[in-house]
């Protein structure tokens, strides 16, 4: 069974070819002086991390649609929305119209995931689907060739600054066994949650190649300093 927990045969994941990103989350940066934030890391950055929470599907409210679209449009970064909202397919669309480069939605939101994807789709962004923690891959094994990007959540949606949770690796290393045996395109493994130097090895070994981070970014004296730190680690990997 491929998603079960992976046995030692992990190791032998080549990562030489592996491409990383970085996406910066500007939920833990100064809200009141955004383009002098995002301008910190854009030139280290591969996105930017844009958190849209409703205070429905998770119990916090970030920026509304019209910032969002602000946001978007003043980011010398692509812009990688991930959607914390209930019945995405009512708003999904403005998000791609308004340049997202990737739009992501979490599976527990809607009852029309199929849908949803299709909407992204025509709106020209990437698809991104997320999936909480408690959570099984099986639940969205069936969607991963509709899709450019996983997310697997590694703290509970809704605040930022929670601790990394090491218990979801299991759950990222069946993703990359699953996804490497498809055909190319593959999707991207995005992980979002408590990711910092202490963790990205972690994550990056799973089989994670796409990372959110937040506070440890926007917490560092230097942002950009802090991402390139962070890509160090990841050639580490990569050289084992």
């Amino acid at each position: 069974d491929v998603f079960s927990p992976l046995s030692q045969e992990r190791i032998a994941y080549d990562f030489r070819m592996q491409e990383w990103r970085i996406c910066p989350s500007i939920l833990n940066a100064d809200l009141f002086n955004l383009e002098s934030e995002i301008q910190k890391v854009s030139e280290v950055s591969d996105f930017l991390h844009l958190d849209i929470m409703d205070n429905i599907f998770v119990p916090n409210k970030t920026f509304d649609l019209e910032r969002s679209e602000e946001i978007i449009g003043f980011s010398p970064l692509p812009v990688d929305v991930h959607l914390m909202i209930t019945e995405p397919e009512l708003t999904v669309t403005r998000y791609c119209q308004a340049g997202a480069a990737s739009v992501t939605f979490h599976w527990e939101a809607t009852e029309k995931a199929e849908l949803v994807i299709e909407q992204i789709r025509q709106g020209q962004s990437r698809v991104g689907l997320a999936i909480k923690p408690k959570t099984p891959l099986t639940e969205v094994s069936h969607l991963l060739s509709k899709i450019d990007m996983l997310l697997v959540m590694t703290v509970e949606p809704g605040f930022g600054g929670q601790s990394f949770m090491t218990e979801m690796m299991p759950k990222v290393s069946s993703a990359r066994t699953v996804i490497d045996l498809m055909p190319k395109p593959r999707p991207w493994i995005q992980v979002d949650g408590g990711i910092s130097l202490a963790t990205i090895e972690t994550a990056a070994g799973a089989g994670a190649d796409t990372f959110v981070a937040g506070s440890a970014v926007f917490n560092a004296p230097i942002p950009a300093q802090m991402i390139l730190d962070m890509k160090k680690v990841l050639e580490s990997v990569r050289l084992g």
